[in-house]
């Protein structure tokens, strides 16, 4: 079975975008690119909400290379020919794509797409890249669940631009408050 991991840069307040969804205040630099090249190496399939798209979009971004890239949306009509709408029920999406030979699946970007998941169970890592700034509000990273996730530490890494690297894995007897 491929594994689904959350990936996604946040700021210490634990925030994924300004209120109006504006990223200026992520840092790239080549220690961030050489970890995500090293991630992007274990998956073949990326998923995004529209609202991450979007922004991606406006960037000059939205599709990953070399990847098959998804984007789950009901609203959502048009997009280039290297992404692939989905406007079936993303949980339903995931735990079939999580069945079908292949690499790993990231899912980045939007904590909305990520509440759906979680709460199915259905991610098994998280990857954060937390950057060295309080936004004092935003999109929040997480939402609301219904239920607690227990996670296990496999990394963290403190970077030279001030941030945190960290890894974790999802423990199978996180199952409280379902």
């Amino acid at each position: 079975m491929r594994l689904v991991t959350f990936g996604v840069a946040n700021s210490l307040d634990n925030f994924i975008a300004r209120p109006d969804g504006a990223v200026d205040w992520l840092v790239w630099d080549e220690e961030v690119a050489k970890i995500s090249g090293e991630f992007f190496k274990t998956v073949d399939t990326v998923v995004m909400g529209r609202k991450t798209y979007e922004v991606a979009a406006k960037s000059g971004g939205g599709a990953y290379p070399g990847v098959k890239n998804y984007v789950c949306s009901r609203t959502l009509k048009k997009a280039p020919k290297q992404i692939e709408i989905v406007s079936e029920d993303a949980v339903d999406f995931i735990r079939r794509l999580k069945q079908e030979a292949g690499k790993g699946i990231c899912i980045v970007g939007g904590g909305e797409l990520a509440r759906s998941l979680f709460e199915a169970r259905l991610i098994d890592q998280v990857g954060l890249n937390i950057q060295p700034v309080m936004l004092g509000s935003g999109i929040p990273l997480f939402y609301e669940m219904n239920l607690q996730q227990d996670l296990e530490l496999l990394e963290c890494k403190a970077l030279k631009n001030g941030g945190l690297y960290v890894f974790y894995r999802m423990k199978l007897t996180s199952l409280q408050g379902s």
